[in-house]
């Protein structure tokens, strides 16, 4: 008996819902520049609504496609909108929106080889011309990953690996004292989370001081792990910060390498978002030492401007990916351990992201990339010539497409400020806080900006 409607529709229905799909999202393409940035929903009204879907008789797919994206259009910060300076999401190119309908078409099982293998393939050769453009030796590998967190939380779990042989079936008992990570207190905070699900604690992070412009101090580095091995703990790993969060500053990545080597620990740089500047001649010297690491987090979903989530994990280490993650069952096929990502990720099962990145590669070449890039630095540069025109403060020295600003004297503060310029609905911006100070932070990542969008930003900020 056929379903009424069909969970799988004939083939004249689902042409009909796709046309309709596509009309309706090129409306809100067009109109993006138009609406609020910031949420503006009425969300009682939008609960009582939702309240009413029991999903008891079905509806119309049309009508559920017109609910749900009108709710999107007024219920979430538009991302898409060129002025949207919040944190790394940019507006995706539309190269990894057409990877995603692909995907989603053919679902295929990224994780096994056997399943797969043009999709693994075309994986592998992305993260390999990923890797050798930041500079790790020829053979080295990785995967794509959920975002960041996953590609960090990987790091940790191989630099653990390699430390001690028993970490796998012990945890942290195969450790003679407690195990230890370095980070910058500028980091991306996760790193608490993943020692937490590691089993050595949150404790075990070391939050190592910035030397007072954004970065972590070497010498404060140098002397806590120098402390922790007298007082018998075991440092593992240096994970250093190639574009922190809220202020785009890169950690002296040579001279962690160098400390690194001298204690023998595994090295990684979170290069999340600024990582993508490998794509730069220009800029891509501010990345000096990217290719000392033993890993690399990049994510293509921030300045690569992929869909979300698409992270990266790469390693000059391949061999310790299989030590980490090994696993054998007997409803799965005999193991390549080379090319099964089951048996050399966290994931067991997921979407096929690669191919984001593999389509907006190809379709703008590095060189497109290196314009992306190179033009949203102009933007941010003509932000700060504009706010120090008018006597605000710049106070990071990035040379990524993020400002902190604090306001002249005799402003609002900085909390009134942004609050003003989101309620506008014309830009949104965010507060974050910069060597203990609160400034105002704006990141340029979408490539739909341009100057006339930094200057109505500029207007919102200054307006009394």
């Amino acid at each position: 008996m056929a379903i009424n409607p069909p969970l799988f529709p004939d083939h004249q229905t689902r042409q009909h819902s796709e046309a309709h799909l596509s009309h309706v999202l090129e409306m809100v393409r067009q109109r993006t520049g138009g609406r609020s940035v910031a949420p503006d929903i009425d969300l009682d009204a939008f609960r009582r609504a939702l309240a009413e879907k029991t999903f008891d008789r079905p509806e119309e797919l049309d009508t559920l496609i017109n609910w749900t994206i009108e709710s999107l259009k007024h219920g979430m910060v538009q991302m898409t909108h060129p002025g949207c300076f919040g944190l790394f999401n940019p507006s995706p190119s539309f190269a990894a929106e057409c990877a995603d309908r692909i995907a989603s078409a053919f679902n295929p099982q990224i994780c096994v080889w056997s399943h797969a293998p043009v999709a693994v393939e075309i994986e592998k050769h992305v993260i390999a011309h990923i890797a050798q453009r930041a500079g790790l030796p020829a053979g080295s590998g990785g995967h794509f990953t959920s975002g960041g967190a996953e590609a960090n939380n990987t790091a940790l779990i191989c630099a653990l690996s390699a430390a001690s042989p028993d970490y796998a079936e012990q945890g942290a008992r195969a450790f003679a004292g407690q195990p230890r990570l370095y980070a910058s207190a500028e980091s991306h905070l996760a790193w608490l989370k993943i020692a937490h699900m590691n089993g050595i604690g949150r404790t075990a992070v070391r939050l190592i001081a910035t030397d007072g412009s954004g970065r972590m101090d070497q010498d404060a580095l140098a002397q806590t792990i120098k402390t922790d091995i007298t007082a018998g703990d075991v440092p593992v790993m240096i994970a250093a910060t190639a574009g922190t969060t809220n202020a785009g500053m890169v950690d002296p990545l040579n001279a962690c390498a160098d400390i690194a080597k001298r204690h023998s620990l595994w090295y990684h740089i979170d290069a999340a978002w600024g990582g993508a500047l490998i794509a730069s001649p220009k800029y891509r010297a501010v990345l000096d030492g990217l290719s000392r690491a033993d890993s690399i987090t990049i994510d293509a979903h921030k300045w690569f401007a992929t869909t979300m989530g698409a992270g990266m994990f790469l390693t000059r280490k391949t061999a310790i990916l299989a030590q980490a993650f090994r696993v054998s069952t007997d409803y799965m096929p005999d193991s390549n351990v080379v090319d099964d990502y089951y048996v050399t990720s966290v994931q067991w099962s997921r979407r096929f992201v690669g191919l984001r990145l593999f389509l907006s590669l190809g379709a703008a070449g590095w060189d497109g990339y290196a314009r992306h890039m190179e033009n949203a630095i102009q933007l941010m540069e003509h932000l700060i010539t504009r706010l120090t025109a008018l006597g605000w403060t710049h106070e990071n020295a990035s040379s990524m497409a993020v400002g902190c600003f604090t306001p002249p004297k005799g402003a609002d503060p900085v909390e009134v400020i942004v609050e003003r310029v989101v309620q506008s609905g014309k830009a949104w911006v965010s507060v974050a806080r910069f060597e203990g100070r609160a400034v105002l932070r704006a990141c340029v990542t979408n490539g739909h900006s341009t100057m006339a969008d930094i200057d109505i930003l500029v207007d919102e900020i200054t307006k009394s």
